[in-house]
């Protein structure tokens, strides 16, 4: 199935007290490039992101935006330093008795001894079912992703179809136009070369060997056989399963220096003019083909 390489997708769920969002946006290009925007804390998982992504994907730059909310407030870990705590305490009592001082040591004191309690931060580990939840969340939006892509591959795919018609078409008008054109040529050629001749013995054997030969320059006959191919051969992969973008591009270049080639061989103007417009098809289809996968 002809799947573009522009698409959109998104997926999000709750699992426990996180929210999580995915949201993937892909363009064309020459191969698989991914950017993946995580939330710091959980970069960890971006090796985890990509793998899965190039399980869906081939082709096409992909820009991943991956949110991880916490709906509740971390858990900080206060810790607080007894053996501090205590020294400070017997060293106020110590003062208290030598210098009879009363007994006005409060909590708000023992708080502003510095480095007496600590606050650890949250734990960094990952959740093992939150990144199966994330993973999850994940595959939802490339499945959105691939069916945007494949809606609008089918468009090209219809689009392309039409455009090869109108090859076909073209390609008839020359073959039938490549004889008629020979044969005019052939008496004109030989008219010429008789007038240039004329008065001046020659071998009229051995003109009609050398008319043979100019004609043979300008004989196309080859050149629409392999265009008639490479037709054939891009019909069927417009409706291949697997990727077939960078052979649908190769196909056309094919076509392009076939088209050139007659182009150059031409000795007639509606010959020429078939040849312009098979070129134009030609440029308009390259367009579409590098945004298939």
């Amino acid at each position: 199935m002809i799947q573009s390489m522009t698409g959109f997708g998104q997926a999000s769920l709750a699992f426990k007290e996180y929210q999580l969002q995915v949201e993937l946006k892909s363009v064309n290009h020459r191969y698989l490039e991914m950017t993946i925007r995580l939330p710091r804390q959980w970069s960890r998982l971006e090796d985890a992101v990509k793998q899965r992504v190039r399980s869906s994907l081939q082709r096409g730059k992909l820009d991943a935006f991956v949110s991880i909310v916490r709906q509740t407030a971390e858990n900080h870990v206060v810790t607080l330093d007894w053996s501090l705590a205590e020294a400070y305490y017997n060293a106020a009592q110590q003062l208290r008795t030598k210098f009879g001082l009363p007994d006005t040591l409060t909590i708000q004191d023992l708080l502003q001894i510095p480095e007496l309690i600590k606050l650890g931060e949250p734990s960094n580990d990952v959740d093992p079912l939150l990144q199966d939840q994330m993973l999850s969340c994940l595959d939802e939006a490339l499945v959105e992703l691939n069916l945007m892509r494949q809606t609008e591959g089918k468009h090209l795919q219809t689009d392309l179809a039409t455009r090869l018609a109108a090859l076909r078409a073209l390609h008839q008008s020359m073959q039938l136009l490549a004889p008629k054109v020979i044969e005019q040529y052939r008496q004109k050629l030989r008219i010429r070369l008789q007038d240039a001749l004329e008065g001046i013995p020659y071998d009229e054997q051995r003109l009609l060997q050398e008319v043979a030969l100019h004609i043979d320059r300008t004989n196309v006959d080859e050149e629409l056989t392999r265009l008639e191919s490479h037709f054939q051969q891009f019909s069927q992969l417009l409706q291949a399963i697997e990727p077939v973008g960078r052979k649908l591009d190769f196909l056309l270049q094919e076509m392009n220096r076939e088209v050139n080639t007659i182009g150059s061989k031409a000795n007639d103007s509606d010959l020429i003019n078939d040849v312009v417009e098979m070129k134009a098809e030609l440029e308009k289809m390259r367009e579409q083909v590098q945004n298939i996968q």
